[in-house]
């Protein structure tokens, strides 16, 4: 007979059999019981200090890894504060998992102004989520839990929020909760794959457009692109599945007109696991004037903004390997470097359209690319500079790019590229902030220290909200609440532990970021907008 556990501890001992090694949190009077069964688990605990930053930490873990990421949170507050976190993987198909406590059963609903109640918390996260749900004894959390990681691997993974009444995690249980196999990945129609692959065969102009649901089918997607000859242009969470430096690559550049124009002249366009989202383009609708095939494990985008002549709802990899498969013929040499000396032009173009504080965000770029590693992996804030590396900074590899643009959260940064330290210790990383989206979560500094995290953290300092100030300015609107005063980021950094300068020059930058990978703590190294070198 299985040892008899209180329920806290058998979920803990469930999540590690599901291969969880690694849980983000604060912990609270509401999960004290989970922390019980923590400390009988070999998954290690990040203490985080506040949980939003235990969202975007689980968040970062799960985009790096490939593997959920998981926080535990109070009910109540915590809950409220890891909303946004999973509004943002929910927006970007991030398979976090969110356990979190809820006041006891007796109470649920009634208003009594229990601690940390709201009188319906699965209603707070049920938008968020791709399932939100109360476990109300205890025999309901194998099952919840095996629903929670269906939702992750068999179809576009979403967040998942599971809470439990705080009398139900002091409920003895007897242990050894087995885990759930999750169905498997829907496979691709023949003979949709039959219809597309006979227009793709006739494209004179395909383009391969790659989304964040790619982001495991790049071996597939470069051969495809090279046997039709087709560019490839990446939204955000697509960039790096076909490297930025194969020929037929055009990179993250859907901000750029030359490359929309582009895109517009293609006779044939191939959407692979992307939702085609306005805050791919900002435009208010992207040109696609050819034919039109859809590759999404998600049926409900096939037919919503943009419907396709052929749509396939299968997983990335099996639908692009199985039209692989069905077009006949090999690649014709002669008319792929017809199409790369085409696309070298349209590269150049792209650089082109870039404004004066967009050449001076490539600067930046450039000098960090001449030293950081191949594998190094961006974490972006929401800020201009990181608007700009989308096209500016070449990555050969998926995962190693990150700009959460559709949810767009200020603050995400700092505690995503922490999370993904954890995830992959081995992998160089730096987040990229600006000096507005930093003050949202610097307080996260304090778990990197703690961790004794290699992190490079690049601060860009425009004072102010200058996106925002510009969106003003163009619109004649009076600058208000643009221009905060900021503190002294060298100086704050060194208070939280961490090593901090300003780089003056482009050399300095270099210098500070290499040495930085190698420092077991993180590093702030703060780059100004009006700094001279970059004039």
């Amino acid at each position: 007979m299985a040892k008899e556990l209180l329920c806290g501890e058998a979920l803990m001992q469930l999540l590690a059999r599901y291969g969880v090694d690694t849980v983000f949190g604060i912990p609270g009077v509401h999960t004290l019981e989970l922390y019980r069964g923590l400390s009988a688990t070999k998954i290690r605990h990040v203490q985080c200090r506040h949980e939003q930053g235990a969202g975007f930490m689980a968040d970062g873990y799960a985009r790096a890894s490939g593997r959920p990421g998981v926080c535990v949170v109070i009910s109540g507050p915590g809950v409220t504060n890891a909303a946004t976190p999973l509004g943002q993987a929910f927006a970007d198909s991030v398979p976090v998992l969110c356990i979190s406590a809820v006041t006891e059963s007796a109470s649920l609903g009634k208003g009594w102004g229990c601690l940390h109640e709201i009188t319906d918390q699965q209603a707070v996260t049920a938008p968020l989520t791709g399932l939100s749900a109360t476990a109300h004894r205890p025999e309901d959390l194998p099952e919840l839990i095996g629903q929670a990681f269906a939702v992750f691997e068999s179809g576009r993974p979403r967040p998942v929020h599971i809470a439990v009444p705080i009398d139900v995690l002091e409920i003895p249980v007897e242990g050894g909760w087995a885990t759930r196999t999750p169905p498997s990945r829907p496979q691709p129609d023949p003979a949709r794959i039959a219809a597309a692959a006979e227009i793709l065969s006739r494209a004179e102009r395909p383009t391969l457009l790659l989304g964040g649901g790619a982001v495991d089918a790049g071996d597939a997607a470069s051969k495809l692109a090279e046997r039709l000859a087709a560019s490839v242009i990446a939204t955000n969470a697509g960039k790096g599945v076909v490297p930025d430096n194969h020929p037929l690559s055009l990179s993250g550049c859907l901000l750029s007109p030359s490359a929309r124009d582009h895109l517009g002249e293609a006779d044939v366009v191939l959407v692979v696991g992307s939702e085609l989202a306005e805050t791919d383009s900002f435009v208010e609708r992207l040109p696609l004037n050819g034919r039109l095939i859809r590759l999404d494990i998600d049926p409900r985008k096939i037919n919503d903004l943009y419907p396709p002549e052929v749509g396939i709802v299968a997983d990335a990899r099996a639908g692009l390997e199985a039209l692989l498969s069905a077009l006949p013929g090999d690649p014709d040499p002669a008319r792929r470097a017809a199409r790369e000396a085409e696309l070298a032009a349209v590269r150049e173009r792209i650089v082109a359209d870039f404004t004066p504080v967009e050449r001076k965000h490539a600067k930046v770029w450039q000098a960090l690319r001449a030293v950081l590693p191949a594998d190094t992996a961006i974490w972006g804030d929401i800020t201009q500079i990181v608007y700009t590396g989308a096209a500016a900074f070449p990555v050969d590899q998926a995962r190693t790019w990150s700009y959460p643009a559709g949810f767009c959260t200020l603050g995400c940064g700092l505690p995503m590229a922490i999370g993904a330290k954890c995830a992959q210790p081995r992998r160089p990383m730096i987040a990229v902030a600006g000096d507005g989206g930093f003050l949202f979560t610097l307080q996260e500094l304090a778990a990197a220290v703690e961790e004794e995290l290699p992190l490079p953290i690049l601060l860009w300092n425009n004072d102010g909200l200058q996106q925002i100030r510009g969106d003003m300015r163009d619109r004649n609107i009076p600058p208000i609440g643009v221009n905060p005063m900021n503190p002294d980021y060298v100086a704050l950094a060194r208070a939280f532990g961490c090593e901090a300068l300003r780089a003056e020059s482009a050399e300095q930058l270099q210098e500070a970021m290499t040495t930085a990978l190698e420092t077991p703590k993180p590093t702030l190294i703060e780059v100004r907008e009006d700094s001279a070198w970059l004039s």
